[in-house]
């Protein structure tokens, strides 16, 4: 019998950890959906959570390597990272059909691609 790589059981336990919580689980779906990325602003609308919540979130699947931020002027854009264990959840991570609707319509507001607006629809100045 071998035994396990420490590190890499200690890696996947913390991935799972950052996936045992329904909003993770949510922000996710929604990541994986929109792969080329979303803001804060963006996923706490669709989640319809305050954006410092949505922030935490967003920093625990960062620290347990499931996301990427890309710095984007005062906007950064989260995207999922390319791991085995997303690939093998990916089919049940998808997102429901209100949140899409929600995002969809949050997408709209995007200017050549990008986010200009910030939380609740209002305008950023």
């Amino acid at each position: 019998m071998s035994k396990c790589d420490a590190p890499q059981t200690d890696l996947l336990a913390q991935r799972f950890r950052s996936l045992g919580h329904v909003v993770r689980l949510r922000i996710m779906g929604l990541l994986l959906s929109h792969q080329s990325g979303l803001c804060v602003c963006e996923v706490a609308d669709v989640l319809g959570l305050p954006q410092y919540m949505v922030s935490r979130h967003l920093k625990a699947l960062t620290e347990a390597g499931l996301v990427n931020g890309q710095h984007d002027g005062p906007w950064v854009y989260y995207v999922p990272v390319r791991d085995p264990l997303l690939q093998a959840l990916e089919s049940q991570l998808r997102c429901s059909a209100d949140d899409k609707r929600r995002l969809g319509s949050r997408l709209a507001l995007r200017e050549g691609g990008r986010c200009v607006v910030g939380p609740q629809g209002e305008a950023n100045a």
